[in-house]
């Protein structure tokens, strides 16, 4: 008797969960409407491809720089891209978690960013420093331009986001500008 129940039990959870299987996933309901979603998504898109981009570029001026400040800019561009690196991810799940898909290729992220590519021959060292200083506060332009929409929604989450990525674009700014004083 036990068998013939745990068969009709297994029975019923096999149909069950081919039921499930069939159906889309639950809207989501997350206390923001769709379009803010979207437009907060959209937002944050331009965001990663700007970091993206940032990225490459920093990592290739930590490949060819040369010069008498070598060892310090090779180091301290290091530092940069790992931290551009670590912050590509979260940006990118937010855009998930908001129900939209991350742009993920050059193609997509040469449409998006506000920044340039790397320029194909690496410039100088202290012109590297100015590219950077450049590419840092564009990021940071992306960043607060999109917090009147995520604050409009309510959208803690993508505000502190926005906020952490601010406080790193400024200062790092901040730090390559001190680099290019008299």
């Amino acid at each position: 008797m036990a068998k013939t129940s745990t068969k009709a039990s297994t029975k019923a959870s096999t149909k069950a969960s081919t039921k499930t299987a069939g159906k889309s996933a639950p809207s989501i309901n997350i206390g923001i409407s769709e379009k803010d979603r979207a437009a907060i998504a959209g937002g944050l898109s331009r965001l990663l491809a700007d970091t993206y981009t940032l990225y490459l570029t920093t990592h290739n001026f930590h490949w060819n720089v040369t010069g008498p400040m070598f060892n310090t800019l090779h180091l301290m561009f290091m530092t940069q891209y790992t931290e551009l690196w670590a912050a590509v991810d979260p940006v990118a799940e937010r855009i998930r978690s908001l129900g939209h898909p991350a742009p993920g290729s050059y193609a997509q992220f040469s449409k998006l960013a506000s920044i340039p590519d790397v320029p194909v021959v690496p410039p100088k060292a202290l012109e590297m420093v100015r590219i950077l200083v450049q590419g840092h506060e564009a990021v940071a332009r992306t960043a607060r331009e999109l917090f009147p929409v995520a604050d409009k929604a309510s959208d803690e989450p993508t505000a502190d986001l926005l906020t952490q990525r601010l406080t790193v674009h400024e200062q790092t700014a901040w730090m390559l500008r001190s680099l290019l004083e008299d």
